[in-house]
């Protein structure tokens, strides 16, 4: 690698407030909050609205939608109106 030309890497942690659960992982991102990790160690911290811990198709609580039933509905509603 040049020197000079890449941006900071260091240890951020990825907080989903929303599962209660956090990581730690190096990135270029950085932050004004900073948190105390399990080392006793205090890093800069990122909140996100989604992880894994909390996005539905990791969790195993997707919605499967019934599109044949919606078109069904749609057509029985609006086939007075064609005729």
């Amino acid at each position: 690698m040049k020197n000079g030309i890449h941006p900071d890497y260091h240890s951020v942690v990825y907080r989903d407030r929303n599962a209660d659960f956090a990581f730690l992982t190096r990135s270029t991102e950085t932050s004004r909050a900073t948190v105390e990790w399990t080392d006793g160690r205090t890093y800069p911290v990122i909140d996100v609205q989604i992880s894994s811990a909390s996005h539905p198709f990791w969790t195993g609580r997707t919605r499967v939608l019934d599109t044949a039933g919606r078109i069904e509905k749609f057509r029985a509603k609006y086939a007075r109106h064609g005729k």
